[in-house]
């Protein structure tokens, strides 16, 4: 059990039988009252952040999260599947759990880490930056590209991300996979 004063960011927590991470906390002393702890609490399965006001000193239990090495082999419609690096296990998640964010950034045979607690997989979490092949955009016309405009641009795993004017089928970018945003032309 840990009580308000341990909270810090990236710490797990169980509440109400869910497990969240602290993405944010604060310590409030009012003049008037109790002190009390203002939280932004992510929940682990689903990604949703809630607000979550704490009295100071409430006790709660500690989630111990595993993080495992795994490798993305394919899908089959809903269901993804998942190989453990170390014992080879397979185990395969449903689309709903590993959200829209996860699923369109999954490669086949890529490697990704999976949150574990007690045995069981809670989500995946994809490397923060990767190089992905742009296999569909509209051409680039010549001298637009010093109006630093942006358009839309497909790439190899199904994502679509704005792209530079100059950017053309073929290239390889590096992208933010948190935020879907290009970062630069991927070096060969």
């Amino acid at each position: 059990m840990i009580d308000t004063s341990d909270f810090r960011n990236g710490l797990s927590i169980i509440l109400d039988g869910t497990i969240y991470t602290i993405v944010e906390w604060q310590h409030v002393k009012p003049g008037k009252g109790g002190a009390f702890v203002r939280t932004k609490l992510k929940n682990v399965r689903n990604g949703a952040v809630i607000d979550k006001t704490f009295r100071a000193g409430e006790k709660m239990e500690q989630a111990v999260l595993d993080r495992r090495k795994m490798q993305y082999l394919y899908n089959t419609g809903d269901e993804y599947v998942f190989m453990d690096n170390e014992d080879y296990e397979q185990i395969s998640l449903p689309k709903s759990e590993l959200g829209e964010q996860t699923t369109k950034y999954l490669k086949e045979g890529m490697e990704v880490e999976a949150l574990t607690h007690n045995g069981m997989v809670l989500g995946i979490e994809l490397p923060f930056f990767m190089t992905l092949e742009v296999v569909e955009t509209d051409p680039g016309l010549r001298g637009d590209t010093a109006s630093g405009g942006s358009k839309p641009a497909t790439l190899e795993t199904g994502a679509v991300v704005q792209v530079p004017l100059f950017i053309s089928v073929g290239d390889k970018i590096k992208v933010d996979t948190r935020t879907d945003t290009y970062l630069e032309r991927a070096k060969e």
